[in-house]
């Protein structure tokens, strides 16, 4: 937390493009600003523990009064019911409950979190915006929006759907990392190179793996069959051995235009700096700092380039009431 609450604005880059007004929501003026400008928004967000929000007297009942078509987001760690939802979390604690933390282990390791991408951006965020977009789509079409209850714990689970299908199937098991898509094949993982740098290996097809192990300047005519699980260890020492007698720049070349599914495994800095990050502008630097692009890409209406994110209030109350007219919102009347 200490890092967190020391990151300077212009660094905070989910913050960029963002309108800023500070309101004292215990101050009856405060919340009243707040509904009055969620009565011309399509969407309210709010993300504090079940109930924090009603006694500060706006709720989803009081806003969905003023404006009937209202979508209402709650995005929240553990969702508004059941025994964790007022409960303190983490992205590593909505991972370690909803089961992906076990599957992110190894046969011999700990589980280990991926920063806090699954939990706070994909299974939360992400998982989160989609499902405020659909209710918003629907309010447009029946003029009733609706409460959207997007919980971290409930994203990552659902991000799981295709495990569970695999370990249904037999194809994912226990331990964690012993199965092909969590490090547990030769064909998918990865492998450090003479220079102590690594490549990433995709190579579960057959036809991929063929064209990936005929690259690898060794004798394979000996090697086990890629999909006999028995003899995975061994497989992997020896497509070790191999890929550790170049470089990661030298396989980089290697197997440059081939399908075999082999990377780099770059840096951001890198990634920004190859060819394929310079021509798709994935990373552009702004005031010295790296910025995603947006994306996805669109191609009416393309976002436009990434700006550092301003340091404290960017706008008034009075300012937002006046700039946001209702009809520039969509249909607001009831149907």
């Amino acid at each position: 937390m200490a890092q967190a609450e020391a990151l300077r604005p212009e660094h905070d880059l989910v913050n960029r493009g963002i309108s800023t007004v500070s309101v004292d929501l215990k101050e009856r003026a405060g919340a009243e600003a707040v509904r009055a400008l969620a009565a011309r928004a399509d969407i309210f967000l709010e993300g504090f523990r079940p109930g924090v929000v009603e006694r500060l007297g706006l709720g989803p009942d009081v806003l969905l009064e003023r404006r009937p078509a209202l979508v209402y987001g709650r995005l929240t760690g553990y969702g508004q019911s059941g025994p964790l939802s007022t409960a303190a979390g983490h992205d590593i604690n909505y991972l370690a409950q909803s089961g992906a933390l076990h599957a992110l282990g190894t046969p011999d390791g700990d589980p280990r979190p991926p920063i806090n991408l699954l939990g706070d951006y994909a299974g939360g965020g992400l998982v989160g915006a989609l499902g405020l977009v659909a209710a918003v789509l629907e309010a447009r079409s029946s003029g009733r929006g609706q409460v959207v209850d997007a919980a971290m714990v409930d994203g990552v689970a659902l991000l799981t759907a295709k495990l569970q299908g695999l370990r249904t199937a037999g194809l994912v098991s226990d331990p964690p990392g012993t199965s092909y898509l969590d490090g547990g094949s030769p064909a998918y993982g990865t492998y450090r190179c003479s220079d102590g740098r690594h490549i990433a290996v995709g190579a579960l097809e057959a036809d991929f793996y063929a064209q990936f192990v005929s690259r690898l300047g060794v004798d394979v005519s000996h090697w086990p069959d890629q999909n006999d699980e028995s003899q995975w260890p061994r497989l992997r020492r020896l497509i070790a051995a191999a890929v550790g007698r170049r470089s990661m720049r030298e396989w980089e070349r290697i197997f440059e235009g081939t399908d075999a599914c082999v990377t780099p495994v770059l840096t951001f800095e890198e990634a920004a700096e190859h060819p394929h990050g310079r021509e798709r502008v994935l990373f552009r630097e702004v005031d010295g700092v790296l910025h995603p692009s947006p994306a996805p890409r669109y191609s009416r209406t393309p976002s436009p380039p990434p700006r550092t994110p301003a340091a404290g209030d960017t706008d008034t109350i009075e300012d937002l009431l006046t700039r946001w007219k209702p009809r520039d919102l969509g249909e607001t009347e009831e149907r």
